[in-house]
């Protein structure tokens, strides 16, 4: 039996990924700052490790929000999730060195410029300017479970992670992931009768999501490898849908029967994105993915009933 610290264990990712690990042998410990854990404090981080003394620590914390909101609050998210990954590693080391630490990263780190998403890519340009602080405190993250794992020895595994959509996110859309804010819109649109639903540029840009089930189940597989994948491995279908596919999809879902409608006034930005699946199937050949067209009905039946 391991004991498994789950940092941001109430959020989006955390609080499904504790269900989950809720039906193993395994001793399992969310908290958060609902929880009177401030990860940013490094007292209070050290008090937190030292009661459990945990063998497997899985963050999911983070300062995120909007693409406008990490754009305003710039510097803010940039130190909180650099504090926080500072902490969690230098408390790491002195209290649980033998634990292994996984990092659930967003794809978001990857360069502004980049189409087809590859590992060996990653550090070849800039993030892009609209997540510049959000995606840089995740590539900060790697650079930090390099260092602890060269002086301190700390294991770490490292995955980079496509938009996701699910249940039990925001019902604020402008919190939530983007798939979960069209679908919460859409439903919207529905109830008021609206004749028409808009998205903004073409719908033609193709982009990789992922449910939530297959977050949870990739975090599942790190928790029992013994890999130590600090340099990150994405999880990767190597599949996309065009931004008007999903939209067709949610409507069906939701059964919203207006006229989806493409304002061109917004441009598109990158015509594809989507993640290479060349390494991720070397270290998992087997691994499933939900189906996404089955995942926007699972999430349109829950927003519906939370709405």
């Amino acid at each position: 039996m391991m004991k498994i610290l789950v940092l941001g264990g109430h959020g989006f990712v955390g609080k499904h990924l504790v269900n989950v690990l809720n039906k193993t042998e395994h001793e399992i410990h969310p908290i958060s700052q609902r929880d009177g854990i401030d990860l940013r404090d490094y007292t209070k981080t050290e008090k937190c490790f030292n009661k459990i003394n945990p063998d497997v620590i899985i963050n999911c914390a983070a300062h995120v929000g909007s693409v406008h909101y990490v754009t305003t609050y710039a510097s803010d998210v940039f130190y909180d999730n650099a504090q926080m990954a500072l902490n969690i590693y230098n408390v790491a080391a002195k209290v649980c060195p033998d634990a292994r630490i996984i990092n659930p990263l967003s794809n978001c780190s990857y360069p502004g410029d980049s189409d087809i998403q590859r590992e060996m890519d990653w550090w070849a340009n800039e993030v892009h300017e609209s997540v510049f602080a959000y995606g840089n405190a995740k590539r900060f993250i790697y650079v930090v479970s390099k260092c602890y794992n060269k002086q301190n020895g700390i294991k770490s595994i490292n995955f980079l992670i496509p938009n996701t959509f699910g249940p039990g996110d925001s019902t604020d859309p402008n919190k939530t992931h983007a798939l979960n804010g069209m679908i919460i819109r859409m439903i919207k649109a529905e109830r008021h009768g609206d004749t028409e639903f808009e998205i903004w540029g073409t719908g033609s840009p193709i982009r990789e999501w992922t449910y939530i089930d297959d977050v949870v189940n990739i975090i599942m597989e790190g928790v029992y490898t013994k890999e130590n994948l600090i340099y990150p491995v994405n999880l990767a279908q190597n599949k996309g849908y065009m931004i008007k596919e999903s939209a067709e999809m949610i409507a069906d879902a939701v059964g919203f029967k207006g006229k989806l409608t493409f304002n061109t006034n917004y441009q598109d930005g990158a015509e594809i994105k989507i993640l290479d699946d060349e390494k991720f199937r070397q270290f998992f050949p087997d691994f499933q993915f939900f189906n996404h067209k089955k995942g926007i009905e699972e999430t349109v039946k829950y927003y519906k009933s939370v709405l």
